[in-house]
């Protein structure tokens, strides 16, 4: 059992001294849990195959989920890969820093124990201030997933980091919630055209306006095919689930209500979206407007960790819309319900 250090950071020049900290243990091969825009992540050296190596033991994630690097400013890329396409660069112009993730050809400085065995490598430069400060005060570039437990939903806040990893790691730095609340949007550069395997908050629709035609990989919204390698993280094991079996449910809101009434299960509950819990019978929480994908994003993984605080045992969710952000928060709801998938 680590002694886990809380280490708050509120404003950054009054607090720094707890940057400086988070840093300090990082070079020195420890764990931090560190805030980003998307969710916090779980921060080692990237360049440290033994701290590395540590990430998952403390997620207990699989050792072959490739992990994202993250850096705080664009000549901290160059060491890390082979080459930069024109696209790449261009996306850099218009979205970092910010919630998107490229795929490059790794350079021989990068261990495969950061990349899950892959000779691809997968690195963003996160918005948020304290990460951009943790990673410039470090001075290394940092592996960081989600700062969970493996296959829980990701954590959007300092006290989720506190329930999952008290213990495991050597420091959390509680530095409020996140923005947007869902993992950032991963894009493969290695092909042409570049290939969404995760999609985020930088939307399809964005990137082609940059750069031209981008597909959108078929384990997007589908379970990658059995033996089949996962380039990004996210793609191929059960992610972001509660304790709780989860179904997701199309179809119109008077059908939903009908069927959740009719739903004998013992601890039944709907996730759904905003003002529609007062007029259903079972117990409900609620995710965002109906028509605010940015917003559903922002509390879908508080939601389905509250469930389980509620003692939730069946939770049927009303399907968000699959255009824009809503495609990322539908990917994530696929992956928390292992494809279940019920229409009206």
């Amino acid at each position: 059992m680590i002694d886990t250090r809380i280490l708050p950071v509120r404003d950054i020049d009054r607090d720094f001294e707890n940057i400086r900290e988070a840093a300090r243990i990082l070079r020195e091969g420890g764990l931090v849990a560190i805030p980003t825009e998307t969710v916090y992540g779980l921060a080692a050296d990237a360049l440290n195959p033994e701290s590395v190596k540590q990430i998952f033991v403390a997620k207990g994630r699989p050792q072959d989920n490739p992990l994202i690097v993250h850096i705080s400013q664009v000549c901290e890329l160059l060491p890390l890969v082979e080459r930069v396409p024109e696209k790449a660069q261009l996306l850099m112009e218009h979205f970092w820093p910010g919630p998107l993730t490229m795929i490059f050809p790794k350079s021989g400085k990068v261990p495969l124990t950061t990349t899950g065995g892959l000779d691809t490598v997968a690195v963003r430069m996160p918005s948020h201030p304290v990460a951009q400060a943790i990673i410039r005060e470090a001075g290394v570039p940092l592996a960081a997933p989600s700062a969970n437990l493996s296959g829980s939903p990701s954590t959007t806040s300092a006290q989720h980091c506190i329930d999952d990893l008290t213990g495991r790691v050597d420091a959390i730095v509680a530095s409020g919630d996140c923005e947007v609340g869902l993992e950032s949007t991963v894009i493969s550069m290695v092909c042409d055209p570049p290939r969404i395997l995760r999609p985020g908050a930088v939307t399809k629709e964005q990137m082609e306006a940059v750069i031209g035609p981008v597909e959108l990989d078929r384990a997007v919204t589908a379970q990658l095919e059995e033996g089949a390698v996962a380039a990004s993280p996210g793609m191929k094991y059960k992610h972001y689930s509660p304790k709780a079996k989860v179904v997701i449910v199309e179809g119109e809101f008077e059908p939903f209500a009908q069927f959740l009434d009719s739903r004998t299960e013992e601890g039944v509950y709907g996730l759904v979206f905003q003002g529609e819990g007062e007029k259903l019978s079972k117990p409900c929480l609620e995710f965002g407007d109906s028509h605010d994908p940015a917003q559903q994003a922002h509390w879908l993984f508080a939601a389905l960790r509250q469930m389980d605080e509620l003692g939730a045992r069946v939770v049927y969710v009303r399907c968000p819309s699959k255009a824009g952000v809503g495609l990322a928060v539908y990917n994530r709801l696929l992956r928390a319900a292992a494809f279940e998938v019920m229409k009206l």
